[in-house]
């Protein structure tokens, strides 16, 4: 096949994938031209996920009707004029592709009118192909309008998330930003509702509670300024009491830029250390400030990965600010190992026992069941008969079976037996719901509302009755019996507080995990203290579960330590 030059339009096509992977690509690259043109007011409307309309109206400076055609060529920017310059980026926009980009994978109609000229102009870019500059009308700054993403190139439609995934990650961009220009007023519109917006006053706390809730927002801790060091960071940590179970929460500015970098993460997870459970993470708002030759963003065309020219330096800074804010508002806690000694004061013998998971697959339960001494998968389908004998630590079961000794994790347990009670409940169409004598109203931050309103048909099949109240508040006026000793507004939010992004998933897979978040918040929890009657009830309920190993969330419910296990340790086998 011979060599040729790709037509432009193709080209332009496939540069377009580098700078536009998803509707939120382009309100992204948008909405930085917004804040560039230095907008004090940006508004952004979305239709279906933004596959039908993305529009972005500011009231920024605007671009002259003479320089509109040259803004949708490639590589025409007006915030480079040097290679040089590309070490000191002060602009979050500097590639000169994204309007291009945009057009070339959309219909764009562009309208912009700057404080000088009488009337504005108006440019239509569609599958890459522009039209002819025309006079328009309207108010000092830019409309952006971008109709039909991909419509020329099929391929790329297949490959776009459900809806409500862009939706959400539409929202997750607009609240970032806000937090960090808080004197721009953002208003975010979608499917024809107001989603967010703020006044634009400076007063950050205020969108942290917009966003996570007064209460949270009041709770966040201001990081203190860091006077002489030469990277400036500013914002907010949450304290070891409010933490999540993904990262998703972790926001990092740089430079005014919103980046994803796992060595900032690390440096935060690490300034937590021994203040969070295993598996939690903290709700972190970071704005890092440093000179512009001391980061490369001219790294990726999305801009969102960059690179630092002292990563250590970055890494000791935020580490110790954030440790130190947080060391000052709790204390840390008294906990520590010393040599190899472990917390009950021994010290394990060579060859000795190891607690860990033991695959249930045949082939890795060949290589580790063989000199394993402890599994956390039990032989069989089912499990074996066990005697309660006590709690150890008020979280844990000892109980007594036919094959060993057994170790029960209580909350992991109780999660198993009320999720199968759950289940079946709701397909035999006999839940027990318990309606509230006053309703109990609760408010929600912006994406928490996206995932309750999208998901408010199927907690109502798990037994609760949510009216929104509101903008942002919803009323509960039922709620499912296995959850009547909790406060019904905090049940509810906590429920959704544990809600995944879903990637368009089946309902029924959507209704299982609601019911394990529910389940989970119904179970005892750990250090709460069973008699030995409520140890047997529960052992007895896990007995009769289908699936009694594992809880709903894929954690083990309970190890074995076999009596060869014991009798080796004991020194009565070989």
């Amino acid at each position: 096949m011979p060599i040729r030059s790709l037509p432009p339009e193709v080209a332009s096509a496939i540069a377009a994938g580098e700078v536009v992977e998803r509707p939120a690509s382009v309100v992204k690259e948008l909405v930085e031209n917004s804040l560039d043109a230095g907008a004090r007011r940006i508004e952004i409307t979305v239709e279906k996920g933004g596959r039908k309309l993305i529009e972005v109206v500011d009231d920024g400076d605007g671009i002259p009707a003479a320089e509109i055609a040259l803004a949708v060529n490639r590589y025409s920017t007006s915030k480079l004029e040097r290679a040089e310059d590309l070490f000191a980026i002060q602009t979050l926009g500097f590639r000169g592709e994204a309007l291009s980009s945009i057009g070339a994978v959309s219909r764009l109609e562009l309208v912009s009118h700057t404080a000088s000229e009488q009337v504005g102009s108006r440019l239509i870019v569609e599958g890459g192909i522009s039209g002819k500059p025309q006079s328009a009308g309207g108010p000092k700054g830019s409309v952006i309008r971008v109709r039909d993403i991909f419509y020329n190139v099929p391929a790329r439609q297949k490959f776009l998330k459900s809806e409500t995934t862009e939706r959400r990650r539409i929202n997750s961009l607009i609240t970032r930003y806000a937090l960090a220009y808080p004197h721009v007023a953002f208003r975010l519109e979608q499917e024809g509702r107001e989603s967010f917006r703020t006044t634009g006053n400076g007063n950050q706390r205020e969108i942290l509670a917009t966003l996570y809730g007064v209460e949270v927002a009041r709770q966040m801790i201001c990081l203190p300024e860091t006077e002489g060091a030469p990277i400036q960071v500013h914002g907010f940590i949450g304290p070891p009491g409010i933490s999540r179970s993904n990262r998703r929460e972790l926001t990092f500015f740089v430079n005014g830029r919103w980046i994803q970098d796992g060595q900032l993460a690390a440096a935060v997870i690490q300034a937590y250390h021994a203040l969070l459970m295993v598996g939690r993470y903290p709700l972190v708002v970071l704005f890092l400030t440093m000179p512009p030759e001391a980061v490369d963003v001219n790294v990726h065309p999305t801009k969102a990965t960059i690179r630092f020219s002292d990563a250590r330096l970055v890494f000791s800074i935020v580490q110790r600010v954030v440790r130190a804010s947080l060391l000052g508002q709790a204390p840390a806690p008294d906990f520590k190992f010393e040599g190899s000694t472990n917390a009950l004061g021994w010290t394990p013998a060579t060859g000795s026992a190891r607690i860990g998971w033991i695959p249930t697959d045949e082939t890795d339960q060949a290589k580790h069941g063989a000199g394993g001494t402890v599994q956390t998968t039990l032989p069989g389908s089912e499990m074996p008969l066990l005697r309660a004998v006590g709690q150890f630590g008020a979280s844990y079961l000892v109980a007594e079976g036919p094959d060993g000794l057994y170790l029960i994790d209580q909350h992991a347990a109780h999660e198993r037996v009320l999720f199968e009670k759950l289940m079946i409940a709701v397909r035999d169409k006999n839940l027990e719901s318990q309606r509230l004598l006053e309703p109990d109203a609760v408010e929600l931050s912006p994406s928490q509302t996206l995932l309750l309103t999208e998901n408010l048909e199927v907690l109502s099949k798990l037994g609760f009755e949510v009216e929104p109240f509101g903008r942002s508040m919803f009323r509960v006026r039922a709620m499912p019996a296995i959850l009547s000793h909790l406060a019904p507004a905090g049940a509810l939010k906590a429920v959704v507080e544990d809600f995944e992004e879903d990637e368009a998933p089946l309902e029924a897979e959507v209704e299982a995990r609601i019911a394990a978040r529910v389940c989970k918040r119904a179970s005892v929890k750990a250090g709460q203290v069973l008699s030995l009657s409520e140890q047997q009830e529960l052992l007895r309920a896990l007995e009769q579960c289908e699936s009694p190993r594992t809880c709903p969330h894929g954690r083990p419910t309970m190890i074995r330590l076999s009596m060869d296990a014991l009798e080796k340790q004991f020194g009565r086998r070989g």
